[in-house]
């Protein structure tokens, strides 16, 4: 999507502000004991509520409202019958659609008191996304994107999933300009658009690489190769000649 409007900005907005109160409700409701499907009945409800609908049940027939990643799952997580317990690392990623209009979101969380590596990792993970949106800028190369957060990666000392990119927004839940890399990416040559919608959500790893999928039975569920703690944090934002605008905010 390209912004040209106030009126186009302003749905973006609503969905976006939606989008973000949800995973926020959900991340509140998380206790130990929980299953990721109660967790996502949450979500969706929420969501309904307020007018809007799953964007990965409408475009894709996903099995859940929200995809919740647990532990070693880092992406696409079906919500089921899995029991979240203290110190798990859990990623909430919600996106929805409303008058016509996406918008998608996402962040990892540790349920109660988790291992310090882990909260480090969350920490820096917040780091790189933020790092990414600061070089979001109407004209500026997008490789400028990957840049900066592969040097929050490089000085912690972590690695990034280099199959999992930023992605357009706005239209459809996978939109205009396809996949933009959150990792240096030499062959990028693209420039940012003014009033262009994407995300940005780099996968920060405490050795992963790769994502691919792990059970035979899943088409969904990503996990990191190798194997590895993962982080996702992600905003959906607008380019403007000022820098970003984020839409993704819950207040």
């Amino acid at each position: 999507m390209i912004i040209t409007t106030d009126e186009q900005l302003g749905k973006l907005k609503e969905i976006g502000r939606i989008c973000a109160m949800a995973r926020e409700v959900m991340a509140e409701a998380m206790r130990p004991g929980m299953t990721t499907l109660e967790l996502d009945e949450i979500g969706a409800k929420f969501l309904a509520d307020h007018g809007a609908v799953s964007a990965p049940i409408i475009t894709y027939e996903f099995p859940g409202a929200t995809c919740i990643s647990v532990n070693e799952e880092i992406a696409h997580g079906i919500p089921g019958d899995r029991v979240l317990r203290d110190g798990d690392l859990v990623n909430i990623d919600v996106s929805a659609a409303k008058d016509g209009v996406y918008a998608d979101c996402g962040a990892s969380y540790i349920l109660g008191k988790g291992d310090p590596r882990l909260e480090k990792l969350c920490r820096d993970g917040k780091k790189a996304m933020w790092a990414g949106i600061k070089a979001v800028k109407a004209g500026a190369p997008l490789a400028d994107i990957g840049i900066a957060i592969g040097k929050v990666a490089k000085k912690g000392g972590y690695t990034l999933i280099r199959n999992l990119a930023s992605h357009g927004v706005g239209d459809s839940l996978h939109d205009e300009p396809g996949e933009v890399p959150t990792w240096p990416d030499k062959t990028e040559r693209r420039k940012i658009g003014n009033g262009l919608v994407f995300t940005i959500e780099p996968f920060l790893s405490l050795g992963g690489q790769m994502a691919e999928q792990m059970y035979d039975d899943d088409e969904w569920t990503l996990t990191a190769e190798p194997l590895a703690p993962t982080v996702q944090y992600e905003h959906t934002i607008v380019a403007t000649p000022r820098g970003p605008v984020v839409v993704t905010l819950a207040g």
